[in-house]
């Protein structure tokens, strides 16, 4: 992934997205340390009191702790807490879109789970933990659209569309 911060966001929020999508993806383990705030606002150029604001939010959501003269780590249980809201988010916000989709195209689960996922595409964009739950409605809706193209209707649903930026949740590449 390339090292460009969106325009869409503020940069402290978008690096905090990208450290939570690493702790989702397992890239960062409960007790592993975050990259020093020096090193990462010198490798990406940025203002270490962003770096430092983005780090905050992780500490006062409690999934990150300070560990004073050692640096910052992934707070025990931050993926569980994490995977939890993702759930939630997910029912809530993609769930019934997902839902209406499957209905609107008469599929039935067991054909769904039948029907192997493609893999998705990985788009840049600001990531987090709306971008899990939109990879996984995207994916149910690719697995709607192509159990629908298996019965021979192609092209009856519309584009579902997940929100992009699934994978950009780790620290930009130095280029």
């Amino acid at each position: 992934m390339d090292s460009n911060w969106s325009d869409s966001q503020p940069i402290y929020r978008q690096l905090r997205d990208r450290v939570v999508a690493m702790i989702l993806e397992g890239t960062l383990n409960e007790g592993d340390p975050l990259p020093s705030v020096r090193n990462v606002a010198a490798d990406y150029r940025l203002n270490p009191l962003t770096v430092l604001k983005g780090y905050q939010q992780l500490v006062d959501e409690q999934l990150v702790e300070k560990r004073r003269g050692r640096g910052m780590y992934v707070a025990e249980g931050a993926k569980r807490a994490l995977l939890k809201g993702e759930r939630q988010r997910f029912v809530e916000e993609q769930w019934p879109r997902v839902y209406a989709t499957i209905q609107r195209l008469g599929l039935d689960a067991a054909q769904l789970l039948a029907t192997p996922p493609s893999p998705l595409e990985r788009r840049p964009g600001p990531a987090g933990p709306a971008g899990a739950a939109g990879a996984a409605a995207s994916t149910a809706a690719g697995a709607a659209a192509r159990a629908s193209d298996a019965d021979g209707a192609r092209g009856a649903g519309p584009d579902a569309g997940g929100e992009p930026g699934a994978a950009a949740g780790r620290l930009p590449d130095k280029t």
